[in-house]
């Protein structure tokens, strides 16, 4: 079964990580559903969202000097050159790409992700997170 949205297996003990992790995984859900219109309009608040979120984890990664930055900011930068890529008149191929960020993201959370939060846990006292 195609797991979808979020469940409390995906948290990483940071608040703000979990929050805005929590609020994409259900933005991408919904997204899966929507209609023409709707799916045009979230598409762009989805990818903004994203690189948001994305320019967050890295400019921690940096901070902390986390040695998995180039391969995990890698990650990041193909799923957003493919959403870039979509062309807004293909509501097909949008949703298809969204059918594939969220099994994309559900296995970011729990490898690349899940690494970064423990370095960020080990760095927690020169950090406030």
């Amino acid at each position: 079964m195609e797991e979808r949205g979020w469940n409390p297996e995906m948290a990483l003990g940071i608040p703000l990580f979990d929050e805005a992790h929590q609020a994409l995984a259900e933005q991408i859900d919904s997204l899966m559903d929507a209609t023409d219109e709707e799916f045009r309009a979230g598409l762009d608040l989805l990818i903004e969202c994203l690189e948001d979120d994305f320019r967050h984890e890295e400019a921690l990664m940096e901070t902390i000097e986390y040695p998995g930055l180039r391969q995990h900011r890698e990650q990041h930068a193909r799923v957003l050159a493919s959403l870039h890529q979509l062309d807004e008149q293909d509501i097909a191929a949008g949703k298809a790409a969204v059918r594939l960020v969220l099994p994309w993201f559900h296995a970011h959370l729990a490898t690349a992700d899940t690494a970064l939060a423990r370095a960020l846990q080990a760095s927690a006292g020169a950090l406030s997170l």
